[in-house]
């Protein structure tokens, strides 16, 4: 049977790009593998039997000259296989530091070139060229976030969660198990605090009010306690709760965009924690931008929910890396804490709901003004 005319490109990408892997897993030379790729196989291209790229075949081969040829070239830093696996994964499993490197650095470049992108662009949205979502439930998109309906609830083993409905599945909004991670945050912003004994804390996103419960709970309680809280659910939630009644706590019932310029007018807060829901690193990267006005100066701390990108290690070190460096530019020096977040007791810490952090160690961020700002 003739193929068509449309079949037959897809056909000739299909044998280069199939060239091109098996030519690299047999060992040719980079110069034979250069002359393949100058005659059109795409580098995007992806078998069928497991999802292998050239940038994967690379990286299995541990060839790190042929790894940034191909990066060089165009290669997709992200993309995964059919086990979900980028080729920096492939270089892990090997031990493989100057690959995972090298294909990291490519991921930071491209993000980075993005958002750069994106400051010139009138674009109402935007996220990664290269993480980009196009699920618009309630996991992704603020607004219908915001329209859903939200259930606080105790799962099987105790565990208090907020679930929202997104599609057919229940997703956990925030979780019991991250308990460990806010104590660990709160001891890195208030422990040694100079202003502890009169503190002026702002919080963005209630969520179950695990981080704002623990700011409450310190010897002397904050002098000054805003909470920017915009879904209705989580504001009847916090009233049956009392949180309307404390003294000291203002809550500002809007998105944090909204708050802005109610929050810059208060200014000088001595610790700063976000932690929003469906909110991609655009969103995150734009409240970064105020902290500089919203810090009360170089002994202030600020810190943040870091779990973007954390269902793979390399999207995961890729947005740490990105934060650390848009920090910087700010004026913020940002240090970092590894958070032991692995399950030792072998409880279900997700229930039905979609798993949101499937690493090991969460990375606790805490900046602070540079004295050179």
């Amino acid at each position: 049977m003739e193929r068509s005319e449309s079949e037959e490109p897809v056909h000739i990408f299909t044998q280069l790009g199939e060239n091109l892997v098996d030519s690299i897993l047999r060992g040719e030379y980079i110069e034979t593998i250069e002359i393949i790729v100058q005659e059109g196989a795409p580098l995007w291209y992806q078998n069928e039997s497991d999802g292998m790229s050239a940038l994967h075949a690379a990286a299995f081969m541990q060839n790190a000259e042929l790894v940034q040829y191909l990066i060089d070239e165009g290669a997709i830093w992200s993309s995964v296989d059919n086990l979900q696996c980028t080729a920096a994964d492939v270089a892990l499993s090997f031990n493989n530091e100057t690959i995972y490197t090298i294909i990291r650095n490519a991921g930071i470049r491209a993000e980075m070139l993005f958002a750069v992108l994106s400051s010139h662009s009138e674009l109402e949205e935007s996220s990664s060229l290269v993480l980009r979502s196009e699920d618009h439930t309630a996991a992704a998109s603020t607004d219908a976030f915001l329209k859903s309906k939200l259930k606080f609830i105790k799962d099987a083993n105790g565990q208090e969660i907020c679930v929202v409905k997104a599609g057919d599945e229940e997703i956990g909004v925030m979780m019991g198990w991250e308990q460990g991670i806010m104590q660990e945050t709160l001891k890195s912003l208030c422990e040694d605090h100079p202003s502890l004994d009169n503190l002026k804390i702002l919080n963005i996103g209630f969520g179950l009010g695990i981080i704002d419960s623990l700011f409450q709970t310190l010897p002397t309680r904050p002098a000054v306690h805003y909470i920017v809280e915009p879904h209705a659910d989580v504001l009847q939630h916090m009233k049956e709760l009392g949180w309307y009644q404390k003294p000291g706590v203002k809550i500002l019932e809007r998105k944090w965009q909204d708050s802005m310029q109610e929050l810059l007018e208060v200014g000088g807060f001595d610790v700063v924690y976000t932690d929003t829901f469906s909110e991609d690193y655009n969103a995150l990267r734009g409240f970064f931008e105020h902290l500089p006005d919203l810090l009360a100066g170089p002994n202030s701390r600020f810190s943040f929910f870091n779990g973007l990108g954390a269902t793979n290690a390399l999207f995961y070190d890729v947005y740490t890396h990105l934060a650390e460096l848009h920090l910087a530019d700010l004026g913020v020096d940002v240090c970092w804490k590894d958070v032991e977040v692995s399950d030792d007791k072998n409880l279900d810490r997700w229930g039905k709901t979609r798993e949101y952090f499937r690493l090991p160690l969460y990375r606790l961020p805490i900046g602070r003004m540079s004295y050179l700002a």
